[in-house]
């Protein structure tokens, strides 16, 4: 399989690194940045890596066609997901992201009801794909991504009937060094913090809330323990209804007390806008500028330590007809990922799951047309093979209410 992928930063480059150990991958590496490509290319030495500015159409499309690429692998930050997806459908390649188009606001009461949802944009133009018979796969990193596959798992193997779905985020990270250190893009924690979040009631559909609401404390498995963990805009509330029956859906991360306080002070400030500012002679997006006053996400691997655990906690009836709780959960620790491959764990996790549905696309235990979520899709090869890549899940019985 020939893969056009566009983006060299952390994950970009851990993809990269995870795809050289596979031998059905050939990857062309494109970034804005060459010397960024050319980094990430260096994982194998039939790698290539060219230069491309990811949104122009254009040249997205003719870099496909003239390298006879199948598939573009998305691993920018989504605000480059619409250009890429239309270049890809005039391409007539396949199509994988990590993350979906942006959502904006309801105007007039965006803690009460949905705007443009996440991924609309890409849902909008499902019919063109389908028409094409090409498949665009999307939000397949690790949440969303391998939080679905174990929703579709729970859904199919698990329960007989499901009462939540709630993806659960926490880690025991600290980096070394650093006051504040974010270990994923802070651009895109931004948007998904700090947008009103999207919870899902088969009663309601889709609404918003504040950011930040609901505040539980989440024990998470293989050390890490108990974390406050609080409602952020996320895909998988988007994605799961759309295919699994369930009563309520959420997303909630654990962010922390510091640095809900971070992001509460961006936005008091306006640098969480996007929208350009001028400053003298320059205009520049207040977001990028608060990007660039902090480290590199990819550099900071040796300078951490620690776990990081992405999962999906499920309540409901089992098959028995008894109360069932589950929490299905995939732990990385970072000194493993470093030593392993050279990438921090957050980026490593992320990277490891578009590479096994690559590798399932190719081998035909994966296909479709249209544009599809990872819970679509059948979850046992899925899991099988990412165990096979030597980073396996877990499923954690827990104590159900009323059982």
């Amino acid at each position: 399989m020939r893969i056009l992928l566009v983006g060299a930063g952390g994950v970009g480059t851990a993809l990269a690194r995870i795809a050289a150990r596979r031998p059905f991958a050939e990857l062309v590496i494109a970034d804005y940045d060459l010397a960024r490509a050319q980094h990430a290319a260096a994982a194998h030495d039939g790698y290539e890596a060219v230069q491309l500015d990811a949104r122009d159409e254009r040249a997205v499309t003719e870099l496909l066609t003239t390298r006879g690429c199948d598939v573009l692998m998305n691993a920018t930050d989504p605000r480059f997901v619409m250009p890429l997806f239309r270049a890809a459908l005039a391409a007539s390649t396949h199509y994988l992201d990590m993350a979906m188009s942006l959502s904006h606001p309801d105007p007039q009461a965006p803690y009460l009801r949905t705007g443009v949802k996440l991924g609309d944009d890409q849902f909008a133009i499902a019919g063109q794909w389908e028409q094409a018979g090409k498949l665009a796969l999307a939000g397949i990193g690790v949440e969303p991504g391998l939080s679905d596959v174990f929703a579709r798992y729970a859904a199919d193997e698990l329960f007989g009937e499901i009462g939540e779905i709630g993806v659960r985020d926490g880690a025991n990270l600290t980096v070394a060094g650093y006051d504040f250190a974010p270990t994923f893009s802070i651009w895109t924690t931004i948007e998904e913090c700090l947008n009103p979040p999207v919870i899902w009631e088969r009663d309601r559909g889709w609404f918003t809330t504040e950011p930040f609401s609901e505040p539980e404390v989440f024990t998470f498995p293989a050390g890490i323990g108990p974390v406050e963990c609080v409602n952020v805009e996320h895909e998988e509330v988007l994605l799961i209804p759309r295919w699994i029956p369930a009563r309520r859906v959420t997303f909630k991360y654990g962010l922390g007390e510091e640095f809900i306080g971070v992001l509460r002070t961006l936005h008091k400030l306006g640098l969480s806008r996007t929208d350009p500012v001028q400053v003298g002679a320059a205009s520049v997006s207040p977001r990028d500028v608060v990007a660039a006053c902090l480290p590199d996400p990819a550099t900071l691997g040796d300078k951490m330590s620690g776990l990081t655990c992405a999962g999906t906690w499920v309540t409901g009836t089992g098959r028995d007809g008894a109360p069932r709780e589950v929490y299905l959960y995939h732990v990385v620790d970072n000194a493993w990922s470093m030593a392993e491959y050279g990438s921090q764990a957050v980026v490593w996790q992320t990277a490891v799951n578009p590479v096994v549905a690559l590798e399932l696309i190719d081998s035909g235990a994966w296909s479709g047309a249209g544009v599809m979520g990872p819970e679509a899709l059948p979850p046992r090869p899925f899991l099988d093979l990412l165990t096979e890549y030597g980073s396996p899940w877990a499923c954690e019985e827990r104590t159900a209410a009323g059982g």
